[in-house]
């Protein structure tokens, strides 16, 4: 009954007081902002009682695709004695990792916590850090199978990772292995700045590449547009991780719905308002799936997709 008592006296307190988020993201800030991502955070806080200019306010730092900017933002969300930090992706989530080893943060979705050194493990993290993990270096079997159902007769494939996103490493490497077991041939070409995405396609086509696949980054989720864009002109079918690469143009997505963890990653920040720490909060895998298809991009590179494969889908866009 004691225990009782004091939860509800934590959770009421949780409520009544003002609490500050420092939002911190790699992109723009999008227009319209409530159908995205980060919408989907602000839209997680509201179901469970936080009202912004009320008793939540959220302070958002879009670093307008530069990298180099992030590690002022992220300090300057410390300098305003934030409760605590949202921040997702590689290289965003390592800014703020340097700019504090106290205030807790929280990940909406990270390639790999553990490898990146966010994180001690996924069941402990043992220090500021938790949130949840897309399991994207795991799925590269289902990624492959899917890429070759639409586009059989590929026999060299381009992976294209950032060098700076130390996640991308292992997500090579499961691909190339995935490839490797059913004949096919696994290229690793990198772009480590949005200036070199364009050279990165010109590389893939020197090598004889006839598809690609773009691993999860949130530099390659900015330039989703130019990504899909550069597929289509170099005649090469593509998969990615995220829906959003799809709605872009792209051919097929597999991976977690990036909304979903952001409205998830509410509830661990709801936690951790109301007492929990973030070094005992274990890392939540991602578990909702989601394939994507775009049948107008099929088309234009004169692909046909299996009926079986249509069947399995989240979503086709025509």
């Amino acid at each position: 009954m004691g225990l009782s008592a004091v939860a509800a006296i934590n959770s009421a307190v949780a409520q009544q007081h003002t609490w500050r988020v420092g939002f911190l993201a790699l992109p723009k800030r999008p227009e319209p902002f409530q159908p995205t991502r980060f919408g989907a955070f602000a839209r997680g806080m509201r179901d469970l009682g936080y009202v912004e200019g009320k008793n939540l306010v959220i302070e958002w730092r879009f670093a307008d695709g530069d990298v180099g900017r992030l590690a002022a933002l992220a300090t300057e969300l410390v300098n305003l004695k934030v409760d605590l930090i949202l921040a997702s992706g590689t290289p965003v989530i390592a800014a703020a990792q340097r700019a504090t080893t106290t205030i807790p943060i929280v990940m909406p979705t990270s390639n790999d916590p553990v490898g990146s050194g966010f994180v001690a493990s996924l069941g402990r993290p043992g220090g500021n850090i938790t949130g949840l993990s897309n399991l994207s270096s795991d799925i590269s079997p289902k990624v492959v199978e899917v890429l070759l159902s639409v586009a059989p007769k590929v026999s060299r494939v381009a992976i294209l990772v950032n060098p700076r996103n130390s996640s991308n490493a292992a997500n090579a490497i499961n691909l190339q292995v995935a490839l490797q077991g059913v004949g096919r041939i696994g290229l690793p070409v990198e772009a480590l700045t949005v200036e070199d995405i364009g050279g990165a396609f010109v590389k893939m086509t020197e090598q004889k590449a006839d598809a690609v696949v773009v691993a999860p980054d949130a530099i390659f989720v900015e330039q989703r547009q130019r990504i899909a864009d550069l597929a289509i002109e170099y005649r090469l079918p593509s998969i990615f991780s995220f829906r959003e690469h799809v709605e872009a143009g792209g051919l097929m997505s597999y991976g977690e719905n990036l909304a979903d963890s952001y409205r998830r990653a509410a509830t661990y920040v709801d936690r951790i308002f109301k007492g929990a720490k973030a070094a005992e909060m274990p890392i939540e895998q991602s578990t909702k799936l989601e394939l994507l298809i775009n049948l107008k991009t099929a088309k234009a590179l004169g692909l046909t997709v299996p009926d079986t494969l249509l069947a399995r889908a989240d979503e086709v866009i025509e």
